[in-house]
């Protein structure tokens, strides 16, 4: 399944997603909400403002018990280390400490596999 939006430099679905399950939407918000009421888990790669807002609205709604808890995996320990310190977000009060538990920041593809099998004790999410 495929959540895809409409940029002025047109992006084009990933070419594993089934077609009659890519949808495509204009909105940001409209498709962060879909993506939100569906996901069973995140698994986020490097990106830019896009999947910044993307990823911290889905740590937002968790933190705040909006939206059940999901496996949140960060993929790329260097970049997401770089990119967000949140560290400092912890030492400056603006999150918890537990907060730092709400995703894992994985390198490879087992390490990402192992966290959701781990979260949903081996068995696929409904």
């Amino acid at each position: 399944m495929g959540l895809n939006i409409t940029l002025p430099h047109e992006q084009l679905p990933n070419p594993f997603i089934t077609p009659d399950l890519a949808f495509r939407f204009r909105y940001f918000a409209i498709r962060k909400m879909h993506f939100a009421l569906r996901a069973r888990a995140m698994v986020a790669f490097p990106g830019g403002y896009g999947t910044l807002d993307e990823v911290f609205e889905v740590l937002a709604l968790v933190q705040t018990r909006k939206m059940n808890a999901i496996p949140i995996v960060l993929f790329g320990s260097a970049f997401w280390s770089r990119a967000v310190d949140f560290g400092f977000l912890v030492a400056e009060g603006m999150i918890e400490s537990a907060d730092i538990d709400l995703f894992t920041l994985v390198d490879t593809a087992d390490e990402a596999v192992a966290v959701l099998e781990s979260f949903y004790g081996g068995t696929p999410p409904p």
